[in-house]
């Protein structure tokens, strides 16, 4: 027990001798933190600044994650894959995802960096690049599959929030420019939370419309609109979903979202994207506004066709009725009276002439038979033929007798060949019973063994007792 003091200034023993002390190594300590660190934080998101970025020619990055308050010393191995290096930059805000833990080598805790992905307007924009890049690859901009936009359009489908500017800026152009367009408004909200999905459902409720119209009843264009905004404000446009709803309908979709400047999947995506609201509404109705323009011009030329066309149709009447002078039915008659008369004549002259050159062929014919003596020249046609016809019958009969022969000759051979000819010299073959197959040698088979021996005549069926290799002479 500790000594009891003998003055103020004697304060007794400062440890008793029960008391020991537990002296740990730096190394103990360092291992016991990092294991500490490890289990507390083994995968965790921060954000910061980057700063004193170093890359080593071994391919490692190292650099400083900080903030107001704080930094973390970070580590990027070269072996990490899938991991965009080039976000990494001094003064850079960033996203990282690791675990920490000590390098104990400098008694330093780190963060071993597993993923990077920019902070804020970054983050958006590399989830923009990377849905543009998928849907590109699965061909949703291809610009074969774009549809042109009917050259007159008066009914319109239209997706926008009525509260929207964009949706007053479009009914005040198309007010202007042609009043009897025929709009259908599918009301949903252009931002926020849940946009998205209302936009691609005001979208498939527009096409389930127009499919149930009759022909010609249907859209012949939709308006995806909004105004004006940020980035995160124009995001519901950078939506997988509305993509694919635009990429599936059936109506041509021009693509209205944001000013000039501003680009989003869906504008990607469309038949047709316009750079304003306006401009959309000025492009759907560019059809109607030049045919109402063009209108009094029309009516003039119209007029004057019609005047041309009454010219020509007064020239066609009297060049009618000149022909028409000509060809008077008595102006016909004449005419057929004159040929009947023409006919009489020659008709009067024809028996004359025919008999005449008959006359004549006669007399060339007479000689010509005189000279020829068609008798005898039958004669030798006759006995020609006949020579012939014998040939004929003893050629056919020689083949005949030929063709015979080597029938039957062939047939010798085919029976000669013929395994039914070999069994009736007194050979036989000899089928394992089970399988058919035939045997040719002894090795084939084995003791109790059921076979089948065929002979020229019938069958037996035997069961073998003892089996004897060919012996060599």
């Amino acid at each position: 027990m500790p000594r009891k003091a003998q003055s103020q200034w004697d304060f007794g023993e400062l440890f008793g001798p029960q008391q020991t002390r537990q002296v740990w190594t730096v190394t103990e300590v360092t291992q016991r933190v990092k294991k500490l660190l490890e289990q507390q934080f083994p995968s965790l998101w921060v954000k910061g600044e980057v700063s004193n970025l170093r890359s080593q020619p071994s391919g490692h990055i190292y650099f400083t994650l900080k903030d107001a308050g704080a930094q973390l010393a970070c580590v990027l191995f070269r072996g990490e894959p899938g991991i965009r290096r080039e976000l990494l930059a001094d003064g850079q805000q960033v996203l990282l995802r690791g675990e920490i833990t000590v390098y104990e080598a400098r008694g330093q805790y780190q963060l071993l960096v597993r993923e990077v992905e920019p902070l804020g307007l970054g983050a958006l924009q590399a989830a923009f690049e990377r849905l543009k890049q998928k849907l590109q690859a699965e061909g949703l901009f291809d610009p074969a599959r774009k549809r042109p936009l009917p050259r007159f359009i008066y009914r319109v489908g239209v997706v926008t929030s009525p509260a929207a500017a964009a949706w007053k800026d479009v009914l005040s152009v198309w007010r202007r420019r042609f009043a009897g367009m025929d709009l259908i408004l599918a009301p949903c909200r252009v931002q926020g939370d849940g946009a998205a999905a209302e936009i691609a459902a005001a979208i498939a409720r527009l096409n389930q419309w127009h499919v149930a119209q009759p022909p010609g009843g249907g859209l012949h264009a939709l308006l995806v609109t909004r105004g004006g905004g940020s980035l995160e404000d124009l995001w519901a446009f950078n939506e997988e979903v509305v993509a694919r709803a635009i990429f599936h309908s059936t109506v041509p979709v021009v693509s209205a979202v944001g000013h000039e400047i501003d680009f989003t999947i869906s504008d990607f995506v469309a038949d047709v994207r316009a750079p304003t609201p306006s401009a959309a509404a000025e492009l759907l109705s560019e059809g109607m506004f030049q045919a109402k323009q063009l209108a009094p011009a029309y009516a003039d030329v119209l007029r004057r066709t019609v005047a041309k066309k009454w010219e020509q149709k007064q020239e066609a009447l009297q060049q009618r009725e000149r022909r028409l002078a000509r060809c008077h039915p008595r102006r016909r008659l004449e005419l057929w009276s004159q040929r009947l008369d023409d006919w009489v004549e020659r008709l009067q002259r024809q028996p004359r002439r025919r008999w005449q050159n008959q006359q004549l062929l006669l007399a060339r014919l007479s000689g010509q038979v005189q000279r020829l003596r068609p008798t005898r020249w039958l004669q030798l046609r006759a006995e020609r033929i006949l020579a012939l016809c014998q040939r004929l019958q003893q050629g056919a009969r020689l083949k005949v007798q030929q063709r015979q022969a080597r029938f039957h000759h062939l047939m010798e051979q085919l029976r000669l060949l013929s395994p039914q000819h070999t069994l009736e010299r007194g050979y036989s073959i000899t089928q394992d019973a089970a399988t058919g197959r035939i045997l040719r040698q002894a090795e084939e088979t084995a003791p109790g063994q059921v076979v089948i021996t065929r002979l020229a005549h019938g069958q037996l069926t035997s069961r073998v007792e003892d089996t004897r290799p060919e012996t060599s002479a």
